[in-house]
């Protein structure tokens, strides 16, 4: 009997990389450090992406991020964000902890959210329909009254709503949307069926539109698309990082100035709640540095990486704060994906430009209802159809299902410019027959939109905000000390 020789393999050979060059990715939550927040540190090999997706992570958590340091170059990703829990304190949740470690730790791998991190989310409107709904997608230009004709137009279809996110921003709408059978309460599949709501949905929205002869593409320009989730799983972010690519594409940020822009707003300079975007290039290392200033709220760091990654620039080094008066700074340091920096003022000014405008899509103007009553088909049409006829635009909108009951938000304002009538929103609660209503009015109305575009800045006005200083003058160190991985 010949002995048979087979080749001899070292089961430690596959983990040798990471015994030389550590794991891929390091997740270092610190609660020690710091005495008012928590520090998360993440390490890892980098990839094309990576930071929005740790920032995602970090967003669907509802943390806030007070400050952050971002560097990636020679392949390897190092971020340290200083984070407060939606109460404004260290993170003391043991399985938001790990939930932070696991769900960064495999982004690399796409992997989907445990089941049991959903309990953490931030937000009631991160219903699971993955099973059950169609999502459609709508944009394109708005008027008043357009949200209603939408959920009008859904009623009339024959179409369940499970959940809607919709955006209004310098004349433009984005919507994003769950929707099912309304008899059969399951996914709507049939291709003819989907087209013919597509259709009619486009007729909607196309309804004040007149296409230019000698422009086809705005008649073939498909602002209805039914189908799958577009953004993966369906999470807040995922859906909010849709819709900022909706409105980029219908392009709100050359759209006319929202009247907050032109009226009132404009005298709200005073309170220190003006913005400022401006790019220079740092040609020593040939980077363009992109600064902003604004009033600071949640999701801002997420707004503005969206945005520049949706333009297809990479961020190399970066580095976010905000003040004890409410201000924030940012400060990134881009290229595009070609890998140059910017080359000409038209480029700067449309990086400006979309800037401003994803900052300003999210801060709303008018008074937040939270509504909530007994779910029934065609009740956020009723509601909508009621704000309409009062002379009330919805300009956001957050709308799920939670079991029997219709959880709704709605940022509203006066048509006409005028002061929202408390008085009827009030009275809405006997009407609609909700079993809950909430009225607030928003005292952040113009917190973006009485920004005014800044593109030239003095040494001494940038130096008040600016980390690119330090920042800078670490660059070649950190360079030199990352280390490649082959």
């Amino acid at each position: 009997m010949k002995n048979v020789c087979w080749p001899y393999f070292d089961p430690d050979f596959d983990s040798l990389p990471e015994r030389i060059f550590g794991p891929t990715c390091r997740v270092c939550i610190d609660n020690e450090s710091m005495e008012d927040c928590t520090v998360v540190k993440v390490d890892s090999v980098n990839k094309q992406g990576l930071l929005l997706e740790v920032v995602q992570v970090l967003t669907d958590l509802n943390l806030t991020i007070s400050k952050g340091y971002i560097s990636s170059d020679a392949g390897w990703f190092m971020d340290v964000f200083h984070v407060k829990d939606e109460h404004g304190k260290k993170l003391r949740d043991q399985n938001v902890i790990n939930y932070i470690q696991q769900a960064i730790g495999t982004t690399r791998e796409s992997t989907p959210s445990p089941p049991n991190a959903r309990a953490y989310t931030n937000n009631i409107f991160e219903a699971d329909h993955s099973s059950e709904h169609t999502a459609i997608e709508m944009s394109g230009t708005d008027r008043p009254g357009l949200f209603s004709e939408i959920s009008a137009a859904l009623a009339d279809l024959q179409c369940n709503i499970l959940e809607v996110h919709a955006w209004s921003h310098n004349a433009r709408l984005a919507c994003v949307a769950y929707i099912s059978d309304q008899s059969s309460h399951t996914p709507i599949e049939d291709p003819h069926r989907l087209a013919s709501i597509e259709d009619h949905l486009t007729t909607v929205l196309r309804a004040n539109t007149v296409p230019s002869a000698g422009d086809p593409s705005q008649i073939n320009n498909r602002e209805v698309k039914t189908g799958g989730f577009l953004g993966g799983e369906g999470t807040v972010s995922n859906v909010e990082r849709r819709l900022h690519q909706l409105m980029l594409s219908v392009g709100d940020f050359d759209g006319p100035r929202s009247s907050s822009s032109t009226g009132t707003g404009l005298n709200n300079n005073e309170g220190g709640s003006k913005m400022v975007v401006s790019i220079e290039n740092c040609d020593q290392k040939e980077y363009s540095i992109v600064n902003i200033e604004c009033k600071d709220r949640r999701r801002l760091m997420f707004d503005t990486i969206c945005t520049l990654t949706d333009m297809q620039y990479v961020i190399f080094h970066a580095s976010v704060s905000s003040d004890h008066d409410g201000r924030a700074f940012q400060e990134y340091f881009i290229r595009h994906n070609d890998g140059y920096a910017h080359n000409t003022e038209s480029e700067k000014e449309q990086v400006i430009k979309c800037l401003e405008a994803a900052i300003e899509r999210r801060v709303s103007e008018g008074v937040l209802l939270k509504l909530r009553a007994e779910n029934r088909v065609g009740l956020l049409s009723d509601i909508t159809r009621v704000l309409r006829e009062n002379g009330l635009a919805v300009v956001r909108a957050d709308v799920a299902t939670e079991g029997e009951k219709a959880v709704n938000a709605f940022y509203v304002r006066d048509i006409s410019g005028n002061e929202v009538d408390m008085g009827f929103i009030k009275s809405m609660k006997k009407e609609m027959g909700l079993t809950d209503l909430e009225v607030i009015k928003n005292d952040t109305t113009t917190t973006s939109s009485s920004t005014r575009t800044i593109t030239n800045i003095s040494p001494h006005e940038r130096h008040r905000f600016s980390f690119g200083d330090l920042l800078k003058s670490q660059i070649e160190r950190f360079s030199h000390n990352f280390v490649a991985i082959n």
